[in-house]
């Protein structure tokens, strides 16, 4: 388990429907605007951790912490406003990728289309490319600043079933995994199991917990946001949620693989 690098994808946003503040009755109630309730501007994040390592005495020689990566673009503002200047970059998420499509029979009759004409329309999600980039230029890149070597350079990184996700025997990643001294490979989780990632299994309600905390405006702030919680939390916090994993594995063999079990937290096993 100490060579295995979880990695999975979350969407934060830029605040929560409804939110509860506890005010001085002099203070005056903070205003938060945004285009639609229904349309929260958010970011999707790319998170990549393992389990921390210590040495015998309990010294700690690895966090952890690969990163945490947001899927955004960067591009000129049009116009002038009170916050930029006409050709500013501006951060921008990515919703979907940029001028891919796919096509699908129709399936009625309209005035536009006769039923089975091929009707575009876009893929509103993170494609394989976009996904692939990110794991060779951001996540690899990180684990070789990162891993301590002196532990063993074969590594598996853990990813979900998700159809974005590349394959484990994707040409591309195999040669930008096994550069700079390393064994990287790729594997896929159980189907229908997203107890056996720690990051589904409470590491992401942790980082948004305070996350939430903060108020961001603008996409920027929001990574920050997120890029904030990420780095302070605590390695023991980690840690913590590698064991629960642990006691989830030991769960799964006693019901002979099944899933439909109570997930004992840290505090129930101790």
């Amino acid at each position: 388990m100490f060579n295995v690098v979880h990695v999975d994808e979350k969407w934060f946003y830029m605040t929560k429907e409804s939110k509860r503040y506890y005010l001085h009755p002099e203070e005056e109630q903070p205003l938060r605007t945004c285009k639609s309730k229904k349309f929260i501007a958010k970011v999707m994040f790319l998170a990549a951790v393992a389990r921390p390592q210590f040495d015998c005495s309990y010294y700690r020689e690895f966090d952890g912490k690969i990163g945490i990566f947001p899927f955004v673009l960067k591009e000129p503002t049009k116009r002038n406003s009170k916050n930029w200047i006409a050709g500013t970059l501006e951060t921008k998420p990515i919703l979907s990728v940029a001028k891919e499509v796919y096509k699908e029979p129709t399936k009625r009759n309209s005035k536009n289309w006769i039923a089975g004409t091929l009707e575009t329309k876009p893929i509103l999600s993170v494609a394989k490319e976009v996904y692939r980039r990110c794991l060779i230029e951001k996540v690899l890149l990180a684990i070789h600043s990162k891993w301590p070597r002196e532990n063993g350079t074969e590594i598996f990184i853990q990813q979900d079933n998700a159809k974005p996700h590349i394959n484990p025997i994707d040409s591309e990643f195999i040669e930008a995994a096994s550069m700079d001294g390393f064994d990287i490979h790729l594997l896929f989780q159980p189907p229908n199991s997203p107890d056996m990632n720690v990051l589904d299994l409470g590491y992401f309600r942790a980082i948004q917990s305070l996350q939430h905390q903060e108020a961001p405006k603008t996409i920027d702030e929001l990574i920050l946001a997120v890029e904030k919680p990420f780095d302070q939390l605590s390695t023991e916090s980690l840690k913590n949620v590698f064991l629960t994993l642990q006691s989830c594995m030991v769960e799964v063999m006693k019901n002979l693989g099944e899933n439909n079990y109570k997930c004992r937290t840290l505090e129930s096993i101790i």
